[in-house]
């Protein structure tokens, strides 16, 4: 990581307001949480067809739920990185207006952002398709001490997790609000994102359309890189804990 280019990232950071952040797998890898893309990922390993859309959850959820039984133990364990750390810290002396993630995990939460747009949804919580009842992480992991699959509640139809699969449209309130944010940004600083996932890669669109800046962080190249200011190939928490240093 060059402390030249942080350097000037939090020079571009302290003079173009405000200052919003888009997050991706990259983020979260360094707390211990797999990516989906890469060839060690978790789509190497399991077919999204089969385990990550919504047409699979209605035929079988039980085989769903055995992927992400999987995954709610790992999500559940894992714990805020330095760059989830350095974001909530940016936050709280006004350097960051807000997070919006493509993550699941909760982590900026539990960080302490407070303004966190999770445009993919949350494990916080699963509800029923059936009858609508939300219920929250901690039931839901206790059931599956004892069940493949959690049943609701109130109807007993096995509960969704509360993420976005492919085939479901994104929240709309919270993909409406991102694209706020980045057209009122001026710098999005994208980080742990290949910006290849649609439409949320679009958001940076929004910030350049409106004569805002980019800046990204990122392991490897993205779509964007020749639009950025500045592109910063390394570790997310390293160079956001650097960040946070070079700002005081």
């Amino acid at each position: 990581m060059s402390n030249t280019r942080v350097a000037r990232l939090g020079e571009l950071i302290r003079t173009h307001h405000p200052c919003v952040v888009l997050t991706g797998a990259g983020i979260s890898t360094e707390s211990g949480i797999p990516d989906f893309r890469s060839p060690t990922g978790i789509w190497a390993q399991y077919d999204p067809m089969e385990y990550a859309t919504i047409s699979a959850f209605r035929r079988d959820p039980v085989k769903v739920w055995e992927f992400y039984a999987l995954r709610f133990e790992v999500l559940t364990r894992a714990q805020p990185n330095a760059g989830h750390l350095a974001l909530a810290e940016l936050e709280r002396r006004g350097l960051v207006r807000a997070v919006v993630t493509q993550n699941i995990d909760a982590l900026h939460d539990r960080a302490g952002s407070q303004d966190v747009v999770e445009v993919h949804g949350s494990i916080r919580s699963a509800s029923c398709l059936a009858c609508g009842t939300r219920v929250p992480l901690e039931d839901v992991v206790a059931a599956l001490e004892s069940t493949p699959a959690p049943p609701c509640p109130q109807c007993g139809e096995i509960l969704k997790p509360d993420v976005v699969m492919f085939g479901e449209l994104l929240p709309v309130d919270a993909i409406d609000r991102a694209s706020a944010l980045a057209r009122e940004a001026g710098v999005l600083l994208v980080v742990g994102s290949t910006l290849e996932v649609y439409p949320v890669a679009a958001v940076p669109e929004e910030t350049l359309a409106a004569g805002g800046s980019l800046a990204i962080v990122n392991r490897g190249s993205t779509p964007y890189d020749r639009r950025a200011v500045i592109c910063i190939d390394g570790s997310a928490g390293e160079t956001l804990a650097g960040l946070a240093e070079a700002l005081c």
